[in-house]
């Protein structure tokens, strides 16, 4: 009966580990965190990218709205 016992004690355990693991892998907002930090260790690492890409985006709406405002629907 002991040797029963062990099993389904290390089996909880297991069972509370994975689920330890599945809570910490859907925190939303440690996660949010996580890539908050990276993209800004990035950014402060080398920031011509961003620039760049921010630059390309601002571009790309100005853009869509001279299109839609410009464009022949009639």
């Amino acid at each position: 009966m002991s040797e029963n016992n062990e099993k389904i004690e290390q089996a909880r355990a297991e069972l509370e580990h994975t689920l330890n693991a599945i809570e910490d892998k859907f925190n939303v907002g440690k996660r949010v965190n996580e890539v908050t930090a990276r993209a800004r260790s990035s950014y402060e690492s080398n920031p011509l990218p961003w620039i760049i890409g921010a630059a390309a985006a601002a571009v790309s709406v100005v853009a869509v709205v001279a299109w839609a405002i410009l464009s022949d629907d009639d």
